[in-house]
């Protein structure tokens, strides 16, 4: 993976994650494991969800207090992966100056996707606990200024404030302060990214977005309540969506001066034809982003990574960006 995004990228692309392979490649599947180890806890019903997911929940076995995580996963493979993205980078296949990204998930993601609706705010605290562990070990063993830690904020838009009976239980406010209070976790000299996401289960988005306007709006409280630089905001773009409808709400964006945003334009679908569709219609409101896909290159055949990396150095090349 990284030798394959040095060649193909190069300084294109100013930080590289580690691909979310192996088990890790659905995203947070991986963590119903975690759960089911976690001590104080008896399986309830299940969940199911498009692409043929289904989640196995959760509820309190007993009081709160028997609550306990043991370790997450998530340090333990950024930090292995780490070890290889050095050699690399050392090695000449990657840039001087590329950052290895780690990508986490938010802690109520994990909260509302494994746990009974009725369990969901005794558990959120102490899965947050347990996550910023793992973030600690990661901050403790990868140097500060190699680092870059990416929210992916998907369960909050899907299941929360695309749904408002949902947003009247679980408020913007009180989800824009939970992202800030994990945020202040990530040290000061590591880059911080947030991940504004629909989802992809099935390469399908859960609820496809009308425009950028719920993002610009959570974003710009986002940008607001978190105390400190955000390096970079990335917001998907559904591939039927070239019209410059989509991206008007850009144009409210309180996006601060130093942070980059990166628009999910390329689909491997449709290739450069598509991208420059929907590049023409983003340019009509905004300039100054880079691209990307619309969430990430996971759950997807291995061999076609190679030319989805391709297609994005030849859409920032069409977009201009240097």
């Amino acid at each position: 993976m990284f030798a394959e995004a040095g060649a193909r990228l190069g300084s294109l692309a100013k930080r590289v994650p580690d691909g979310e392979t192996g088990v890790r490649k659905d995203w947070i599947f991986w963590q119903g494991a975690a759960v089911a180890r976690a001590s104080g806890l008896a399986p309830g019903g299940t969940r199911p969800l498009q692409g043929g997911y289904e989640f196995q929940l959760y509820r309190l076995a007993g009081s709160p207090a028997d609550v306990e995580f043991g370790s997450l996963g998530y340090a333990d493979v950024a930090l292995a992966s780490y070890r290889e993205f050095a050699r690399a980078r050392d090695g000449g296949v990657l840039p001087a100056g590329t950052r290895f990204q780690v990508s986490l998930p938010t802690p109520l993601a994990v909260v509302l996707s494994f746990f009974e609706p009725d369990a969901v705010a005794a558990a959120w605290p102490f899965y947050e606990s347990a996550l910023l562990s793992e973030l600690g070990r990661i901050a403790g063993g990868i140097p500060h200024d190699d680092l870059a830690v990416q929210w992916d904020i998907a369960a909050e838009i899907c299941f929360v404030l695309e749904d408002p009976d949902m947003a009247a239980v679980i408020p913007m406010e009180v989800l824009t302060a939970a992202i800030a209070r994990v945020s202040a976790a990530v040290p000061a000299a590591a880059e911080l990214g947030l991940h504004l996401c629909y989802g992809d289960p099935g390469h399908q988005h859960v609820i496809e977005p009308k425009d950028t306007g719920l993002m610009v709006s959570f974003s710009n409280q986002l940008f607001a309540a978190i105390g400190r630089p955000v390096s970079w905001v990335h917001m998907p773009v559904p591939r039927s969506r070239d019209d410059a409808g989509y991206f008007a709400p850009l144009r409210d964006s309180k996006r601060p001066a130093g942070t980059e945003l990166y628009l999910g334009l390329v689909h491997l679908t449709d290739g450069l034809d598509g991208a420059r569709r929907r590049l023409a219609a983003a340019q009509q409101v905004v300039t100054d982003f880079g691209v990307a896909t619309e969430c990430g290159f996971g759950r997807r055949p291995p061999e076609t990574v190679p030319a989805l990396l391709d297609l994005h150095r030849d859409v920032a090349a069409a977009a201009g960006t240097p």
